[in-house]
């Protein structure tokens, strides 16, 4: 981290949400270091933003604790906890001018004109939008508008900026350019950033750590390259990113490495969770784990299948295969994807690059 640590640690203790008969969070417990950029991902309805209200204010615990840089907020106000909070709505003030928006929270707690303009341009500097600083809200773009509101919430000098998907309604391009440039912010303050997002790209590139939820629950917590490259279950491997999934029945075990009969065959893969032969699993593969063989290649693990199609998608192509009857993909870099043969093929793996987990609930996102 570039900046000065200035955030604060988050702690939920066996922190729960009942809205009558349903549990909206089931009791978790949760620690985000001070100074981290950590996201909460997952499908709409799992609970996310019921996790961030508890943090803001707007909602209380039913049941645990919530604790910010040590002290319990259960009962605290928003206004005075060391929080901000940006909507996907901005919410600006469209009859003042940016400056005044970003001051907007100093002037409530009764800092005089010219300290508080100060402390606006200042901000704005940090944001780059000092020449805008006269401006209305109307006349700047959706990214400016944005970098305004994370100014106007940095005003006020948080210990924790608490984002609902700031990013959701900008088109591809900006949310690209918005990830850099917020992950930039985090670093230059040192504020605990906590990010709410379904969307995998942005929890993937702008976060120390992510937390997977689903149904109230949180499935999975690691870095972006453990969350992808080791799931712990059925739903963190399907949520995150592409996968290849065959149902199957574990075999016997070898070189750190056991075997899966599904109803391709038998295919060698990791083990992480220790499962027993003839225990139920599902054989998760990437489609860039997959590739295409030549004629007479071998490899750990082979299936023959037919190519029904490919999709460019720009930087790589979706070359999408049937084999008994499943449906496969495989990914391969663009300019790979016209010498796709039109007909039968043989795909292969390593079985380290593998894994079969427990069966369970899978994404259908």
């Amino acid at each position: 981290m570039t900046g000065q640590t200035t955030g604060k640690a988050i702690e939920l203790q066996q922190a729960a949400v009942r809205f009558g008969s349903f549990q909206a969070v089931h009791p978790t417990d949760l620690l985000i270091k001070p100074g981290e950029f950590f996201s909460i991902l997952g499908p709409s309805g799992c609970g996310k933003t019921t996790l961030l209200r508890l943090l803001s204010g707007f909602l209380d615990p039913t049941g645990g604790d919530v604790r910010i840089g040590g002290k319990s907020m259960v009962g605290i106000d928003p206004s005075v906890r060391p929080t901000a909070l940006i909507f996907q709505n901005l919410a600006l003030f469209p009859l003042m001018t940016i400056w005044e928006n970003v001051a907007f929270g100093l002037e409530m707690r009764g800092w005089p004109k010219a300290k508080r303009r100060a402390r606006a341009e200042e901000l704005l500097a940090t944001v780059a939008l000092s020449e805008h600083a006269a401006k209305l809200p109307a006349q700047l773009s959706g990214g400016q508008k944005q970098r305004v509101a994370i100014a106007r919430a940095l005003a006020v000098e948080p210990a924790v900026l608490l984002l609902d998907e700031p990013l959701s309604a900008l088109d591809l391009k900006l949310r690209q350019h918005m990830r850099a440039e917020l992950k930039q912010i985090q670093a230059r303050t040192g504020i605990t950033f906590v990010y709410i997002t379904h969307d995998q790209g942005e929890a993937l590139t702008m976060s120390d750590r992510v937390a997977v939820m689903n149904r109230g629950r949180i499935m999975q917590t690691g870095s972006p390259d453990e969350v992808y490259d080791r799931p712990d279950n059925a739903f963190v491997a399907t949520f995150v990113g592409e996968m290849n999934a065959l149902d199957g029945r574990v075999g016997p075990a070898s070189e750190g490495l056991a075997l899966v009969e599904t109803a391709l065959g038998g295919f060698r893969a990791a083990n992480p969770k220790g499962l027993r032969p003839g225990d139920e699993a599902i054989l998760f593969v990437r489609p860039e784990k997959l590739r295409l063989l030549a004629p007479g290649e071998a490899e750990e693990n082979c299936i023959a299948a037919r190519v029904t199609r490919r999709d460019m998608e720009g930087a790589w192509s979706t070359v999408v295969v049937e084999a008994e009857g499943r449906e496969l993909k495989l990914h391969l870099p663009h300019g790979t994807g016209g010498q796709v043969p039109s007909g039968e093929v043989t795909l292969g793996f390593p079985g380290r690059e593998a894994v079969f987990l427990p069966k369970g609930e899978m994404s259908d996102d």
